[in-house]
């Protein structure tokens, strides 16, 4: 079967900076910021960054992060810090960096690192109304501190950067010679489609979101949510937090819609235009997801984690799932009844 992507190869090609990330290295970058570690580590599941929980003598476990080089810069991830100290300050379930001397970021051969208290709880029962009403009124309060000012240095989240860059990257590197016609004139396609939305839309108002609000960075605990991993978080329509919590067919949407802003309201109005933008995001993100595994191929992680992806099969389902998308795009937004 021939390929029109050289990921093997460039997966091959050089060692991953990650690869440095040993055991022994891992607690020797613990310990130099004066934790001292009773030897355990159990590394949690994270592709972008490299996560860990750290025994500590005598106390509670921490969670180190290691981020991803040359993703972010300091100042970027500062603002994220920033952004999520903001939040615990106005009493939002929220879990921060933890500060030492005054910082929350730190520097060790190479890398940039966060600490983290460590936080248990459960995925959200999403088909639990209560639930929903719930998260509404705590995104709600999230997204009131988010408008109060906006990123200067973190992106916002726009169809050239989601849409059309990885669209390019995809068909450049990664969709198979046999379907790269077919994944080419579908995909301009959607993306016209999307293009033609947005600019109808007008100037959407961004805010600082979230980023990625799905329920694997939501754990829910004593009756509420408490959200993690501000990663991602950019400048984005505030609906960007509110549409991945959605599930199953239109009427089941339109129920969960409801109770979800029933609750942000209280605490932060909500453009209900912005439902208009919730097809072009989910196209945005299933483009961008594509696009991010072939730009991360040469991680060791992503090979392993997703082994489908330089296939066949992959990339029909792909074609498959973005015709479906195609025809959502055209169809009526969902809309709130009052």
């Amino acid at each position: 079967m021939s390929q029109s992507f050289d990921l093997e190869q460039a997966h091959a090609s050089q060692q991953h900076p990650f690869e440095k990330l040993t055991p022994d290295f891992v607690l020797d970058a613990v310990e130099s910021f004066g934790y001292v570690s009773d030897g355990r580590m159990l590394t949690l599941n994270s592709y972008e960054n490299r996560v860990y929980q750290i025994g500590i003598e005598d106390k509670e476990p921490i969670i180190a992060k290691f981020y991803r080089p040359n993703r972010w810069s300091t100042i970027q991830i500062l603002e994220e810090h920033q952004f999520c100290d903001e939040l615990v300050e106005h009493e939002l379930p929220v879990v921060a960096p933890i500060k030492i001397d005054g910082q929350s970021l730190f520097h060790y051969q190479g890398f940039d690192i966060a600490f983290f208290k460590r936080r248990g709880g459960y995925a959200p029962e999403l088909d639990n109304l209560d639930n929903l009403f719930t998260m509404g009124r705590f995104l709600g309060r999230i997204h009131a501190i988010g408008k109060a000012k906006s990123y200067q240095c973190r992106p916002t989240l726009d169809v050239d950067g989601f849409g059309r860059d990885s669209v390019d990257y995809i068909i450049e590197h990664a969709v198979p010679m046999e379907l790269k016609t077919a994944y080419q004139t579908l995909a301009e396609d959607v993306l016209g489609q999307i293009y033609s939305i947005w600019n109808d839309y007008g100037a959407v108002e961004t805010i600082r979101t979230h980023g990625d609000c799905h329920p694997g960075n939501i754990l829910w605990r004593d009756d509420n949510p408490h959200f993690v991993d501000f990663d991602d978080s950019r400048m984005a329509p505030a609906v960007q937090d509110i549409w991945m919590l959605l599930s199953g067919d239109r009427s089941s949407q339109l129920s969960q819609l409801s109770e979800i802003i029933d609750g942000y309201q209280e605490f932060c109005d909500f453009n209900s235009r912005e439902l208009r933008l919730v097809e072009c995001l989910r196209t945005l993100r299933m483009l961008h997801h594509s696009a991010w595994i072939a730009q991360r191929w040469q991680d060791p992680a992503f090979p392993q984690a997703f082994p489908w992806f330089n296939s066949m099969n992959y990339w029909e389902q792909q074609i498959l799932d973005l015709r479906v998308q195609f025809a959502e795009l055209q169809e009526p937004a969902l809309t709130l009844s009052f």
